[in-house]
């Protein structure tokens, strides 16, 4: 079947009224019969793949299409239909190298005319690396006593506990978890140098004794999460021990932190915004009104009230009190009672860095945690982007709001670069006229009027211009997690997810701070310490990079799930 059987129709040219509006009705009728025609028949050729797998034979090969990307390497996919080509600029690299030493290199004399001159010396930088094993027999001094009864033994250096040094340490650590390479391949590269080691020692130098960088991850996560009042976040599924289980990644410009937890609801987003401080509940006002607007019954809710009131509790108070005085609610109603109960502390907590703006994507875990809830432009353009008609007509109107769509995204860019309050309103009202327009396309009006609904939450940037408009931070980072477990498939041990964690998060958020993360982790397993810590230089970034410029009264807490 062709994909453009019908011409495209001005419907605009046709006087009579009725027929502009039956026809109009009837290319929509055209385009859901063949959209759900594509359904059905990839439906068919699904189960047909699926007879043929159940019979030993193959099924249908998936073959994409020829296409040339116009984006830029790397390019986030939320931002790629508004890029436009920029020139080339080349960088000052030759100046930001690090000169190591200086070799002198004669000419020979054989070869020079008999009255030349020396005339100075052309300097030509070559960068390369040294990669060989370095390995010390130590000659340990051993003196004995025998006065005391007992011998006294030199200690090795700091860094060289185990059979392995700092430099085998960290390597491993940084190939892992920066570079991303597999156990069996860092193990190629180490064994083709000279180094002897087995399958389970690189696994214990990967994953055991790391409790100081543990701690220092918990500390670059409390410094993040202070270094501003907005946070990006996301989350991805991954695998523990062949269990499905879900990393929630949190960042915001100086840091990145990844979090593995069982579930992905509105307790586990909680308890990362928390940095894993123990889970509280309070039963006040607000969690009642929140009950009441999610229809919690009348009766539940006043059953509610023989717990304390006004009075923080821990989660095993909680369970042993609801089970006491709750214990017919349903599951849904148990779950709303926890999440309001949980939301209403973390509003009224005094403690820890508070959160009061997310930005995330539309998953319902994420809302009514913080004060003010920013959804991502990126995703709202992929919601159009999905729409795929069949008609000419159709295809030209999504093609047209999709060019206004991005045009109107670069006004957001330019606002946030010099705001005003009047700018603000010729922003705010342009983006009333574009999600008010009807193109006559079903589908496409309908999309029209869902981002309208979501007005509040895409325009907050109006009032906290330092806000980025996509999740894209939150998203590349659950990339980097997802090309990990593509690698490694997922840790088998508790010890094994804090080393993913821990190193992760200390790749990522090096990168952003412009360290060294081989030097970093090389200068901790060394037993150095001269490097600022993470957690320090985020703290003095933040005071630099005032994230958090435009809160200066706190916003009303949010009233809905």
């Amino acid at each position: 079947m062709p994909d453009y059987p019908l011409p495209a129709i001005a419907l605009d040219q046709i006087a009579d009224v009725g027929a502009r509006h039956a026809i109009c009705g009837l290319l929509n009728l055209v385009e859901e019969l063949m959209t759900e025609n594509r359904t059905l028949r990839a439906e068919v050729q699904r189960l047909r793949d699926e007879n043929n797998r159940l019979k030993g034979e193959q099924g249908q090969p998936t073959i994409k299409a020829n296409t040339k990307s116009t984006a830029p390497a790397g390019d986030h996919a939320s931002e790629r239909e508004r890029r436009r080509p920029t020139p080339r600029q080349v960088s000052g690299t030759l100046q930001q190298i690090t000169i190591d030493r200086t070799e002198v290199l004669p000419v020979d004399p054989t070869l020079l005319p008999p009255d030349a001159e020396c005339k100075g010396h052309e300097p030509v930088v070559v960068q390369d690396v040294v990669f060989r094993t370095d390995n010390v027999l130590f000659q340990k001094e051993k003196w004995d006593s025998p006065a005391a009864g007992k011998s006294s033994l030199a200690p090795r250096p700091p860094g060289y506990e185990g059979e392995f040094g700092p430099g085998i340490k960290a390597l491993t650590l940084v190939f892992s978890h920066a570079g991303q390479m597999s156990e069996p391949k860092i193990l190629e590269v180490l064994r083709s140098v000279g180094v002897k080691i087995s399958d389970g020692h690189l696994s214990n130098l990967l994953i055991k004794g790391q409790e100081p960088l543990h701690a220092e991850k918990a500390a670059l996560v409390e410094a993040g999460l202070r270094s501003s009042p907005w946070q990006h976040t996301d989350d991805t599924a991954t695998r523990v021990n062949g269990q499905n289980q879900h990393c929630h990644i949190l960042c915001n410009p100086l840091s990145t932190a990844y979090t593995t937890l069982p579930g992905k609801d509105r307790l586990s987003v909680r308890d990362v915004l928390r940095n894993g401080r123990p889970r509280t509940f309070l039963l006040n006002d607000e969690a009642l009104g929140s009950l009441a607007r999610v229809n919690v019954s009348a009766l539940t809710r006043q059953r509610l009230l023989q717990l304390p009131y006004d009075q923080v509790l821990d989660e095993p108070a909680l369970l042993r009190l609801l089970a006491e005085h709750l214990a017919g609610v349903g599951a849904q109603q148990r779950k709303w009672i926890r999440d309001a109960l949980a939301v209403a502390a973390s509003h009224a907590q005094a403690e820890g860095p508070v959160v009061q703006f997310l930005v995330c994507d539309e998953a319902p875990q994420f809302t009514w945690l913080t004060e003010e809830l920013g959804r991502c432009w990126g995703h709202e353009g992929r919601h159009y982007k999905q729409l795929d008609p069949y008609l000419p007509q159709h295809r030209q109107e999504l093609e047209r709001f999709l060019a206004d769509f991005w045009a109107f995204y670069d006004v957001w860019l330019a606002y946030r670069q010099q705001p005003s309050a009047v700018e603000r309103g010729h922003v705010e009202a342009a983006f009333d006229t574009l999600f008010a327009r009807e193109t006559g396309y079903a589908r496409l009006d309908e999309r029209i009027a869902l981002t309208r609904g979501k007005k509040a939450h895409l325009v907050l940037v109006l009032t906290h211009p330092e806000i980025p408009l996509h999740n894209n931070p939150a998203e590349l980072g659950a990339r980097q997690r997802v090309r990990k477990r593509d690698v490694s498939f997922g840790p088998r041990t508790v010890e094994g997810v804090r080393a993913w964690e821990t190193f992760m998060t200390l790749a990522a958020t090096a990168r952003k701070l412009g360290v060294s993360v081989y030097h970093y982790i090389h200068d901790r397993v060394s037993g150095r310490n001269r490097m600022l810590s993470l957690a320090d230089l985020i703290a003095q970034e933040a005071q630099v990079l005032n994230l958090g410029a435009s809160w200066t009264t706190p916003s009303p807490a949010p009233s809905t799930f």
